[in-house]
């Protein structure tokens, strides 16, 4: 209570028992006096103050008389009063009370008494208004939530005449049905929006940012329906359609999904409302619309005239009724539907029956042969029978619609001693609580993010009703089981659990409608590669796949990047608000509260401040002491167990449900399957089919290598031969504290050794982390025949899906794989099991093959001693580049020459053909450059040629001419240059390295020289790669023109606004997703969310990136496209055949085989015109006047004169910007118009050069 209304309180408190009547003797005055005066007065008799106690012991029984007869007439029957009987008063003189208290309490006493019952009826009067007044608000508010609550439906549209009669109609209902007003609203074309409308709709950022909204409002409409919360998505839309500057984000496909909501239900009322905003939106209704209007009318039993109607204006309005069968993707249900109302109107219309799509032909002269029905093909077959193969069809199909599979861990068993069985006790109880904490927790959020839907804007609240809680929680749990100790950033561990969630909704989607036809697809699709079954036209699989049956339906798509980073992010905070432990568990001495088990903390990595999520240290522990045996992984990150889908189209292929884009790229990056979508089918044909072949093939686990890799594992790893060693093994900090009199360079020495240590620790821990899952991923397939589909990057480079176990790893990975079918090794094939063997040992690189032959001969000892005694014997392979692939190499030719028939020996393993330096080879032939193709083995030599050591020796001879001039640093690298020095600066060069970064890769190089001077390293490293630049430039003088030449069209492209594009000579469509920045935030929670985001279009290009990349990604793409050619025409000739980009695999009675059509495909794909076809499809992509203004007449080689009048810029001097634009696109076209000239190499000399690729 403030003081004023204290003050106000208490001087009526005082009034109120100012005794009435006269005044009393000055003594009585001032013993009142003396009561609210600032001292009290002691000249009162003990007698008077007695008989003042009695005054007021009557004053308030008259009050509560009053209070008594107040209650009773407000019948309040719970309040009884006993009645105090007065004390009785001396019979000596004084003051008398005016009045006595009234027997009974009944009737109304004056005075006092009076006064205050009728203050407190004045009370009780203003306290029922007041009441009155609060339940009135309280009705008013009682009914705002009672509209919060209950969904929108009636849209407010902002054309008058619509609303008018939308108004007028739903008041004539029962003369005007809704059948008629949806025919009535049918016939009338789109309102013209007004002036301000359209600048609401356009207004609001770049179109790709507008994009992204109107993907984040369609998939939360989407959700919606799939969740079954059908009314919260209309409710949504009529907000967004109701408010100008939201109606933007609304697209047809918007009111059409939630039209089709409707139609499944059959109401058609809130249809004809979705009809109403479509119109009032300006747009026209497609055949989704009309389907989804059609199929509610037969929903619900409507009359033909009614439904005719609606099928005339369609007709009307271009669109034919066939292709509402054909065009529309609608399910099994809804088209019985939807042919039950067009049979109403039309009973004699029957739909078309879905036609076999034509055969789709490849323009391509590099793909003709490829697709051509004459000539003989031996495409090849499995080793399975068909029921195999459906068996493990089966197999596969369980593990995806399980989502998750449980291998294995290979890490050593610790014994089962009391502290790890209480561990794994301790374990299981906090998850069985985390498992019911998580599941209410999520019930809260769900319970909070549909409140705030209720506002009408999109939530969350969709994507969290598509799993279940448990479901969710367990995701959860395995996302808090794999959690590194050194924890994950906020950003990284949201965008694995929103994509997470997408994928197990996705698959669950797909168990619900596709599994049953696909099952019944698949099992006619494996006669064509079944052992055991034949096909009556031989044909490649993707073709074989499309005559099995209509196109699949349509893809899920993606969710925007913002609502996975969200949806992630909140999910990953309730694991920091819900997952606790208790606190015995961090301190035997701790208290017995609940602590978190997971903490947000801030770090800075590369001077950028990052939250993380970090596990207690406690829980860390606990796992460890647990050492429980079993890993967790995703399905899609496991090789499959039956051959995979083949690629059909962008969106369809690889595994049976899992979600698998065919163009890997950075979560939200979309260009590139806008570009693929807008691609006509046939042109991507090629790339399909290479990636279907790719991934057909079968392959095992290399057993007996696998068992020498998991006893070095067990034992405490083996760095040198490439088995990390356990966490326990690395460098521990320094002990003890310096003396507190430390000089400031003693204490960051031992911070930088700390800092090395957490680092060493950090990244033995990745390494251990990495082999294991491999290792244990080996084990669990290990008597299993599998299959890797792939995938590929932007530029066309393929690689396998399964990202922990594949052939595209370490020397280590791929040593144990080999492959599942074998093949006799044939007259030829143990010669190059021998020749392979050598080549991996990297001693005889300059050495022709005869002599590596001879090698193998030589040391054929050695070799079966490593087959024999891997770890008791002499340990040869040991010694060499790639010992585990060498020790697997040994493995099979001491089998293959101990076998009866050496030549009869069936061989599993992969023999390798790897290309001399690929990227220098593409750019020789490119320019046609006679001395590169030289030195890259594109002319037949006796030896082979290595570019590496040409360019040792041409920096050498820099070096003595700079010697004898007496430059310093030149003699002091005197016999330091060699091979080893200067390769990865020339490897790299060509795919775009720069002075900068060869000057770090020779730095590394100088310093692991023990004997080098280290003071020289510095200077040394920028003599050295500028030698390495000027010899690549001399001995290649055609690749840096054409280097030179992609550069500069890429920066003037770039420079003008646009992201460079091409198209490779097979086909793919290729733009680099270079962009400037663009910031994303998710805001609230723990920690506010910003991360940049590189592939956004609405940012212009970013220059830099755009040129430097531009010349490793086009060679990278022609690259892909000879590796696709050399593995499509093995298939047809009916080889095995894998890659790892420029290092082609297969059987070695195949080797010749397979390096003949290597040659071959090579000299076709660079016959053709490569530069010119480049420079002529982007002249027309980018000097065309639909992207640029007409060319300026500079460009005809004539100087425009200096712009003045209107076109002249408002700074005097300063040229226009259409003058500027019109110049730079002039500068455009002169670059592309001048295309490098080539040399004089014959390409035909590649097909009889063997070092090639050997």
């Amino acid at each position: 209570m403030s003081a004023l209304r204290w003050g106000r309180g208490a001087s009526c408190l005082r009034r109120a028992l100012w005794p009435a009547g006269p005044p009393g003797p000055l003594a009585e005055e001032g013993a009142l006096s003396g009561v609210w005066g600032r001292r009290r007065s002691l000249s009162a008799s003990p007698c008077e103050q007695d008989r003042r106690k009695d005054w007021g012991h009557a004053e308030l029984l008259e009050v509560l008389e009053a209070r008594v007869r107040q209650l009773q007439a407000a019948q309040v029957p719970e309040v009884t009063v006993r009645r105090p009987r007065p004390a009785r008063l001396p019979d000596a003189g004084g003051f008398q009370p005016r009045r006595k208290a009234q027997k009974g309490g009944e009737g109304t006493a004056p005075g006092l008494g009076g006064h205050w019952a009728q203050k407190l009826d004045q009370e009780e009067r203003a306290m029922q208004r007041r009441k009155q007044r609060l339940q009135a608000k309280l009705q008013v508010r009682a009914q705002q939530l009672a509209c919060e609550h209950r969904p929108r439906m009636v849209p407010q549209l902002l054309s008058a005449p619509l609303a008018e009669r939308l108004l007028r109609w739903e008041q004539e209902t029962p003369q005007s049905p809704w059948e008629e007003q949806l025919a009535r609203l049918l016939r009338e074309a789109p309102p013209r929006l007004s002036c301000e409308a359209e600048r609401a709709r356009e207004a609001g950022g770049a179109p790709a940012r507008l994009e992204t909204q109107q993907q984040r409002l369609l998939a939360f409409l989407e959700c919606c329906l799939l969740s079954g919360h059908l009314p919260l998505a209309h409710h949504v839309l009529v907000t967004c359609h109701s408010k100008r500057r939201q109606r933007r984000v609304l697209t047809l496909a918007a009111y059409n999904t939630v039209l089709l909501g409707w139609a499944r239900q059959g109401s058609f009322k809130e249809l004809v409302y979705v009809f109403f905003m479509v119109k009032d939106a300006g747009l026209t209704p497609d055949l989704l619309s009309y389907a989804a209007a059609l199929q509610c009318m037969g929903r619900l039993d409507q009359d033909a005239r009614t439904i005719q109607r609606c099928l005339d204006q369609m007709a009307q309005d271009g669109l034919r009724l066939q292709d509402l069968f054909s065009s529309v993707p609608l399910c099994q249900e809804e088209q019985a539907a939807l042919l039950q109302a067009v049979h109403k109107a039309q009973p004699t219309f029957s739909p078309p029956l879905q036609p076999q799509p034509e055969p789709q032909v490849n323009t391509s002269p590099l793909l003709r042969e490829i697709y051509a029905k004459e000539g003989p093909v031996s495409y090849p077959k499995l080793h399975l029978p068909l029921w195999k193969l459906q068996a493990l069809f089966r197999q596969q199909l369980r593990v995806e619609m399980a989502t998750t599979v449980t291998v294995e861990s290979v890490e050593k068993a610790q014994l089962l001693t009391k502290e790890v069985l209480h561990a794994r006790r301790t374990l299981k109880q906090l998850r069985a609580a985390w498992v019911e904490a998580l599941c209410a927790g999520l019930r809260d959020v769900k319970a909070s993010e549909a409140r705030a839907a209720r506002s009408g804007r999109p939530t969350l609240f969709p994507y969290l009703c598509l799993l279940t809680e448990r479901e969710l929680a367990r995701l959860l749990l395995q996302t808090l089981q794999v959690l590194p100790p050194q924890g994950e950033s906020l950003l990284s561990l949201a965008q694995q659990l929103g994509l997470r969630v997408f994928n197990r909704h996705a698959v669950q989607k797909k168990q619900l409608s596709q599994v049953q036809a696909l099952q019944q697809r698949y099992y006619q699709y494996l006669h064509l590669l079944a052992s055991d079954t034949q096909v009556a036209v031989p044909c490649l699989p993707r073709q074989y796949w499309e005559t099995l049956g209509a196109p699949e339906a349509p893809h899920e798509q993606p969710w925007p990047l913002p609502v996975l980073v969200q949806l992630g992010k909140r999910l990953a905070e309730m694991l920091v608000e819900v997952v606790r432990m208790p606190g015995g568990l961090a301190a035997p001495q701790g208290s017995c509260s609940l602590i978190p088990v997971l903490y947000h903390v801030y770090s800075f990595r590369s001077f950028r401040q990052i939250g993380i999520l970090k596990p207690h240290p406690a829980f860390t522990q606990l796992l460890a002491t647990a050492a429980e045996h079993t890993l967790t992984f995703e399905a899609a990150e496991l090789p499959m167990l039956c051959p995979p889908l083949p690629w059909t189209s962008p969106h369809t292929g690889a595994f049976l449900l899992s979600p698998t884009k065919l163009v890997r790229s950075v979560e939200g990056t979309t260009q590139h399957q806008r570009l693929l979508d807008s691609c006509p089918p046939a042109e991507l044909h090629g790339a399909l089919d290479a990636l279907t072949q790719l991934g057909n093939c079968a392959w095992r686990v290399n057993g007996r290598v696998l068992d020498l890799v998991l006893e070095l594992f067990a034992a405490k790893g083996c760095p040198r031969l490439g088995v990390p060693a356990p966490p326990s093994e690395a460098p521990r900090p320094p002990e003890g504290r310096l003396p507190p009199d430390a000089s400031p360079a003693q204490k960051a020495e031992l911070r930088r050794e700390l800092a090395r240590c957490l680092k060493v620790a950090r990244e033995m821990h990745s390494l251990r982390s990495d082999a294991l899952y491999r290792l244990s991923l080996a084990q669990h397939l290990r008597h299993r025949v599998f299959w890797l589909p792939h995938n590929m990057d932007f530029r066309g480079r393929t690689y396998p899906c399964p990202p922990h176990f594949n052939h595209l790893g370490s020397d280590l990975a791929r040593a144990l794989l080999e492959f599942a079918q074998g093949r006799p090794l044939g007259p030829r094939g143990l010669d190059w099991l021998k020749i392979h063997l050598v080549n991996l040992t990297g001693l005889k690189k300059r050495e022709p093959l005869q002599a590596r032959l001879v090698f193998a001969d030589e040391v054929m000892e050695d070799i079966l001693d490593s087959a024999d005694r891997p770890m008791t014997g002499r340990k040869w392979w040991m010694e060499v580049e790639e010992p585990w692939q060498a020790l697997a190499c040994c493995m099979e030719i001491a089998r293959a020459v101990r076998a009866p028939d050496p030549a009869a020996y069936i061989s599993h393993f992969p023999v390798h053909q790897d290309g001399s330096c690929n990227g220098l080879q593409h750019y020789a032939a490119l320019g046609r450059d006679t001395i590169g193709a030289a030195s890259v083995n594109l002319l037949p030599s006796d030896v082979p040629q290595d570019v590496y050591s040409g360019v040792a020796a041409q920096v050498e001879v820099f070096r003595r001419q700079d010697a004898k001039r007496g430059v310093r640093v030149a003699q002091v690298l005197e016999g330091f240059i060699s091979r080893k020095v200067v390769k990865q600066t020339v490897m790299t060069v060509v795919y775009g390295v720069t002075r900068y970064g060869g000057r770090l890769q020779i730095e590394r190089r100088l310093r692991e020289l023990s004997d080098f001077p280290q003071e020289f390293v510095w200077e040394a490293s920028h003599y050295l790669v500028r030698q390495v630049f000027n010899s690549l430039q001399e001995m290649f003088s055609g690749t840096r023109a054409i280097q030179h030449w992609l550069t500069e069209s890429a920066r003037l492209i770039a420079h003008a606004g646009s992201a460079v594009e091409w198209v490779t000579p097979l086909g793919i469509p290729i733009i680099q997703p270079y962009h400037r920045d663009s910031k994303v935030m998710i805001s609230g929670g723990i920690q506010s969310l910003t991360f940049s985001h590189s592939g956004d279009t609405s940012q212009r290009p970013n220059t830099l990136k755009q040129k430097n990349g531009f010349p490793p990604n086009f060679i990278h793409s022609l690259d892909s496209s000879h590796m696709m050619l050399t593995a499509l025409h093995c298939y047809r000739k009916g080889l095995t055949f894998v890659s790892v980009h420029d290092c082609f695999w297969t059987h070695a009675a195949d080797v010749e085989v397979m390096n003949q059509v290597c040659r071959e495909q090579f000299v076709r794909l660079h016959s053709q015109p490569i530069l010119h076809n480049l420079s002529r499809f982007l002249m027309k992509r980018f000097c065309s006047g639909a992207r640029f203004s007409a060319p300026s007449p500079s460009a005809a080689g004539t100087t425009p004169p200096c712009p003045t009048g209107p076109h002249a810029h408002p700074a005097l001097g300063l040229r226009s910007p259409q003058h500027l634009k019109s110049t730079r696109t002039g500068k455009l076209q002169d670059t592309l118009r001048s295309v490098p000239k080539t040399g004089a190499f014959d390409l035909k000399q590649v097909k009889h050069s063997t070092y090639f690729f050997s």
